[in-house]
């Protein structure tokens, strides 16, 4: 097989796997052998395109919902080390990629599927004196040792959890066990690189609706993991069933129970919320008909209204339409005098709306009888 077709393949095989920015179909690119690059967000906020490749989908697991289980009936690819670098190298040397995610099925045990992933980053990193930004996928099971050759050569290390506890893996699959297998490799990773100092974030990932878990369960376990692991960020992919799989005829989740779970992710890592906070429906669901910050607003009257001119910033943030950066517009324009409206506090007119019913302009409801409107 050419390697434009593997690329085809394990290209495609990938797109399942969720990195920050990884983009949607849209956002690919459509030529050949680039069509499985994708825009990317690093750590630091800068955007890289990245080649997004798993190194084989053969896979020894049996994740119920997954496109490269081993019992489906799909064709099966693999890279060798040197082919993958070499092609990625290329790559790199044309201007087409600036990173390199790469993650792999299992094939034969753990271990000997790290160490091909490993050799392949080797590779890029010493023979190709590559310098730029890659992320690696730790696999289930994965030794103490392929952790921390994947810290030293990794910018980005992510294990996927697919489930917020231990209780809900069984719906998935029969051969993985989550304390050791999901959950002890991203423990490791994070005391070898606070060991190592390295630089290193982590992210995992859960699969939405597939295994019958509530957005509580996700929301505690993602709040846990920030505080325990200093995890980077949790991603939400929500499930969608695949033919000849045993969830095939599962209902799929809809995007927008995915879309509330990452705005309660964000206020779980900028706004200092915590998931007890957090207001669910009587399944544990986040309701669909307002976002997580509005509805904790409505449910505490007592807080509001704010009086913008004194309101310390970590109150600021409990009104909706204010985040981070707004927070710190108010406060320094503050510091030049007392604010009587919207425009000095320099919110635009869509996030005004949202925090009008919530705010005090020195002791004042707000009016919207303002040159900005």
């Amino acid at each position: 097989m050419n390697r434009e077709k593997k690329v085809e393949i394990l290209g495609r095989a990938a797109q399942y796997d969720i990195c920050r920015g990884c983009g949607t179909d849209t956002s690919r690119r459509r030529d050949e052998m680039d069509r499985w690059i994708y825009p990317a967000v690093r750590p630091d906020g800068k955007r890289v395109s990245m080649l997004k490749v798993l190194q084989t989908n053969a896979c020894a697991n049996d994740c119920a919902y997954c496109v490269n289980r081993s019992q489906r009936d799909t064709r099966r690819v693999s890279f060798s080390s040197d082919e993958l670098a070499r092609i990625f190298d290329e790559m790199a040397r044309a201007n087409m990629v600036e990173g390199l995610f790469l993650s792999s099925g299992i094939w034969g045990n753990a271990s000997q599927a790290m160490e091909r992933m490993l050799a392949t980053v080797e590779l890029v990193r010493k023979r190709y004196e590559f310098g730029g930004y890659v992320h690696l996928k730790i696999l289930p099971g994965a030794d103490d040792a392929s952790i921390e050759a994947a810290i030293s050569m990794a910018d980005r290390v992510s294990v996927n959890l697919e489930v917020p506890n231990a209780q809900r893996i069984g719906a998935l699959s029969n051969r993985k066990d989550f304390r050791q297998e999901l959950l002890a490799p991203l423990r490791k990773a994070d005391e070898i690189r606070r060991q190592q100092n390295r630089r290193v974030s982590m992210t995992t990932q859960f699969v939405v609706g597939a295994a019958g878990e509530s957005d509580r369960e996700l929301v505690t376990s993602a709040a846990w993991l920030y505080r325990n692991l200093h995890l980077a960020r949790a991603y939400y992919s929500a499930f969608q069933p695949i033919r000849d799989t045993p969830l095939e005829n599962h209902p799929a989740t809809p995007t927008w129970r995915e879309h509330r779970l990452y705005q309660a992710d964000f206020l779980l890592r900028q706004y200092d919320f915590c998931a007890e906070e957090f207001i669910f429906d009587q399944d544990g669901h986040l309701p669909r008909e307002a976002d997580p910050k509005l509805l904790w607003a409505r449910h505490h009257p007592e807080q509001y209204p704010l009086e913008i001119n004194t309101a310390s910033r970590e109150r600021l943030l409990r009104i909706p339409g204010i985040g981070p950066v707004s927070a710190d517009k108010i406060l320094k324009r503050r510091q030049q005098g007392t604010l009587r409206g919207f425009d000095h506090a320099g919110l635009s007119p869509a996030l005004a709306r949202r925090a009008a019913p919530f705010v005090l302009f020195d002791g004042k409801r707000p009016s919207f009888q303002l040159s900005m409107w």
